[in-house]
């Protein structure tokens, strides 16, 4: 978390900050966030409103969209978020996997649209696969929802980690894309809540309402660590990141099968003897590693995800930990 976000919450806390703010977020960080999003998109119209968290945003949009019975179309493996929510609003997901590349093939997407469809969740540079969808392909899926009356939700929480590409936004082909983003990975601030969701006006202000009722407001002293969170810059963390990615695909690349991952901070290997599941419970057995088996994130159990988020001494040692247990 930046020095001066932390400086910022110690002032909010001290100035007595700490009540409720109005449902769509105190006025300074919203205009912040607002200007960006209008500059970047060249879409003055879009609708910002700041959420608890980005999970948050997530929820308020299937909220505003779904009625029980309606579609949204998921691409496995996915954020372990996206199916139950989907089903605990009554929604029907249907699945697109996208193994063994974790490519986004927009002609399936366009065979999977029925008339019940009401969303795409799109979640790019994507957890737990680490690939980022190129911009011809992002593109593509924007105007093929627009075309065919879908949303598409686009979750870019990663957004600021792409590593060997531009990050590349729907929402530049689209006005209708609803767009969530935050700062829990950007910033290291998952713990205040912070997140916030843009699209057009009437999807947004239905969120706004919706969280009136429900989360009421994200942290107060949250959102003013977030707004000097934006002025620090983010050139050392995505720096470092890069680097332990590539340490990390360096020393295993001999020894795991493995799809490059473009940006976000994960690595997601074939497991050994084809069980993600059995190979985590193997890694804790014998190495005392953590890892998280592919079928938290889908159907298939042929993956583990491993996060590079960790001090140098951690990850030379899981390196180490990972190239035991790859030996038959």
């Amino acid at each position: 978390m930046p020095a001066v976000a932390r400086a910022a919450a110690h002032e909010a806390i001290e100035a007595g900050r700490n009540g409720y703010t109005p449902t769509q977020g105190i006025a300074p960080l919203r205009e912040r966030l607002e200007e960006r999003v209008r500059r970047e998109t060249g879409q003055p119209d879009r609708r910002l409103c700041v959420t608890s968290g980005s999970s948050g945003a997530l929820v308020l949009a299937l909220m505003a969209l779904l009625d029980p019975g309606d579609e949204v179309i998921l691409f496995e493996p996915a954020f372990v978020m996206y199916r139950p929510l989907v089903e605990f609003l009554g929604g029907h997901c249907v699945i697109i996997d996208t193994s063994p590349s974790f490519a986004i093939d927009v002609e399936r997407v366009a065979a999977a649209i029925t008339p019940r469809c009401r969303a795409i969740l799109l979640n790019t540079p994507a957890n737990p696969t680490g690939v980022v969808a190129d911009a011809a392909t992002v593109r593509d899926l924007a105007r093929l929802a627009e075309s065919r009356g879908v949303t598409l939700i686009s979750d870019e929480l990663y957004r600021e980690y792409c590593y060997d590409a531009p990050f590349a936004s729907p929402a530049l082909h689209s006005e209708a894309v609803v767009v969530i983003d935050g700062f829990s990975k950007s910033h290291a601030m998952t713990g205040w809540r912070v997140g916030w969701i843009h699209g057009p006006r009437p999807i947004i202000d239905a969120c706004t309402m919706l969280q009136q009722y429900t989360f009421v407001c994200a942290p107060q002293v949250g959102q003013w660590a977030a707004l000097a969170a934006l002025d620090a810059s983010l050139d050392v963390p995505l720096g470092e990141c890069r680097r332990k990615r590539d340490t990390l695909m360096a020393a295993l690349r001999d020894h795991y099968e493995f799809v490059h991952p473009g940006g976000a901070f994960y690595l997601y290997p074939v497991a050994p003897g084809g069980s993600g599941r059995a190979f985590a419970e193997r890694a804790v057995a014998e190495e005392k590693l953590l890892v998280v088996p592919g079928s938290v994130f889908g159907a298939a159990d042929t993956h583990f995800r491993i996060a590079y988020t960790v001090s140098d001494r951690t990850l030379d040692r899981g390196i180490a930990a990972l190239q035991r247990l790859a030996r038959p």
